[in-house]
């Protein structure tokens, strides 16, 4: 009995081993024939997955996986970007968006607009801060509790139609009907006014498609102004286009000078210099930076530290020497690869170390907070072996980002640190509007130069009404720097009533970074850099 039951087992196993092996006998002869490696390999695991697996399967979503495991491998700088995520990064970089142009609130579940943004469709229709709006083509927008996210896919997309609005204006107590197309909204990267007589502040958000126009044309108005030195401000800039920082550079450097280095993959280095086109050669340049400047912002801020053209102030940048070109995985879908590397003119990369997890490379830029760097200037890891001379002799040094000229401290007190996180977010922001809702009519008839230029009235009142909002939402802050509330308060009251210049006026006014660059400049004993 058990030599039939040992025989009938070879037999079936036999036969399942001769079906496994004949049908797929030319497959395992294509592969003892040829190896495969790499992208040959990988073609032909989906090449077996469509033709044989038993199961349906969704080999695009199997595709995405598998590259978005493929690029965490890969330095912490290049990342697979989702058709989710895409149109987003798109608006950033290309400067616009398509909508109707509002930021806004859901307050008691209704759309409270908060800034008609300039430029945009609302703006030339005659929306107004604190209008709310009720319908949008007959479809009701309060009493659902819709999402912030699901309004503003309403408002939005990529087909500039037209859209029927009704709006009730609680300062007027009256509902209008709006019409308007929904079209192109600018998204500013370049920010300019002038400080005081001479002296001429620009900001860069960002160095996006537009950018190099913007500065441009801020640079003309701020010199046609009188401006005599100026301010550049390139703090939380995360970078951005390349090109534009090159062409930001150019504007303050002289015909042959070295801007940047760019190493590609093969070991090939090409050195981008400036032309004649410099519109601004010798005035004094100061260039703020600070732990989240990155990328293009760097390359900015090297090019002129190493050129001797400027004086770096502010806190370690954040130290990112790769380069990343974005190439498309089909429609709304891309990955951004590291292609290259970037050197400073002094041939210094400030690229910092990325060995580690990614975790602990982003981290790294929050643990300043706990070494002590931000707090003292001699806490800044530097590498002697890594020093480099610049043409006037400043010693620069390379391995973790642009070490400044003039550093400016912080408080690293971790609780103050929180506090101040807190007061320079959204919280003030809805706290403001909330406040400002109640009475919009006493500051209709003020100019942007009354407000940046006097106190905020009544002090007690707005703190008293700042602490009974604070137990409302139950937010975390009970020892705040009272001076510090009432200026961000001041401050986005001016971004509500007038815009974001006004509001970087007001701040501008306590900013240590500001003062310490303007202070700076009257000292006659000091060179130029």
């Amino acid at each position: 009995m058990k030599q039939s039951l040992y025989l009938w087992m070879v037999v079936v196993l036999s036969l399942c081993l001769g079906f496994l092996m004949g049908t797929n006998q030319q497959l395992l002869r294509q592969m003892t024939q040829r190896p495969l490696e790499g992208q040959a390999k990988l073609q032909q695991f989906f090449h077996y997955l469509d033709q044989y697996y038993v199961d349906d399967i969704d080999t695009d979503s199997l595709a995405t996986t598998l590259i978005e495991r493929l690029i965490a491998d890969l330095d912490p700088h290049s990342f697979y970007i989702s058709p989710a995520a895409y149109a987003r990064l798109e608006e950033d970089m290309q400067g616009s968006f398509m909508g109707i142009g509002v930021s806004f609130f859901m307050v008691n579940d209704t759309v409270n607009v908060v800034r008609v943004l300039p430029g945009g469709p609302s703006e030339k229709a005659g929306i107004q801060p604190g209008d709310r709006i009720l319908q949008v083509d007959q479809d009701t927008l309060y009493g659902k509790e819709l999402s912030s996210e699901a309004i503003i896919q309403r408002l939005k997309g990529q087909t500039p139609i037209d859209l029927d609005l009704k709006i009730y204006r609680p300062v007027e107590q009256k509902q209008f009907a709006f019409k308007l197309k929904r079209g192109t909204v600018p998204l500013p990267t370049v920010n300019h006014y002038l400080l005081n007589a001479n002296v001429g502040y620009l900001k860069i958000i960002r160095f996006g498609k537009n950018t190099v126009d913007e500065f441009e044309k801020a640079l003309n108005q701020l010199q046609a102004q009188g401006m005599r030195q100026l301010i550049l401000d390139l703090r939380d800039n995360p970078g951005g286009y390349l090109e534009a920082a090159i062409a930001v550079a150019d504007a303050f450097l002289s015909e042959g000078q070295a801007i940047v280095s760019i190493e590609s993959n093969k070991g090939e280095r090409e050195t981008t210099h400036a032309t004649r086109e410099g519109g601004f050669l010798h005035p004094p340049v100061y260039v703020l930076i600070n732990r989240a400047s990155a990328s293009a912002s760097e390359v900015v801020a090297g090019a002129l530290q190493d050129n001797d053209r400027a004086w770096i102030l502010g806190q370690r940048s954040f130290g990112k020497g790769l380069v990343q070109q974005q190439m498309p995985l089909g429609q709304n879908e891309a990955v951004r690869l590291t292609t290259a590397r970037y050197y400073t003119p002094t041939g210094r990369s400030i690229q910092r170390p990325y060995l580690e997890s990614k975790s602990d490379y982003f981290a790294e830029v929050q643990q300043r907070y706990s070494t002590g760097e931000l707090a003292a200037e001699d806490q800044i890891p530097i590498v002697d072996s890594l020093a480099y001379t610049t043409p006037k002799g400043r010693t620069v040094y390379g391995g973790g980002g642009i070490v400044p000229d003039i550093y400016i401290t912080e408080n690293t007190d971790m609780d103050a640190a929180w506090e101040q996180y807190l007061l320079d977010s959204n919280l003030v922001n809805h706290f403001v509007y909330l406040t400002l809702d109640t009475k919009r009519k006493q500051y209709k008839d003020l100019t942007p130069e009354q407000w940046v230029g006097s106190a905020l009235e009544n002090p007690a009142f707005w703190l008293e009404a700042f602490d009974g909002y604070l137990q409302q939402q139950g937010a975390p802050l009970m020892t705040y720097d009272k001076a510090m509330a009432l200026s961000r308060i001041r401050a986005y009251l001016a971004l509500q009533l007038f815009g974001e210049t006004q509001q970087q006026q007001v701040l501008h006014q306590s900013d240590k970074f500001i003062l310490r660059a303007l202070e700076h400049m009257k000292d006659a004993t000091q060179t130029k850099p």
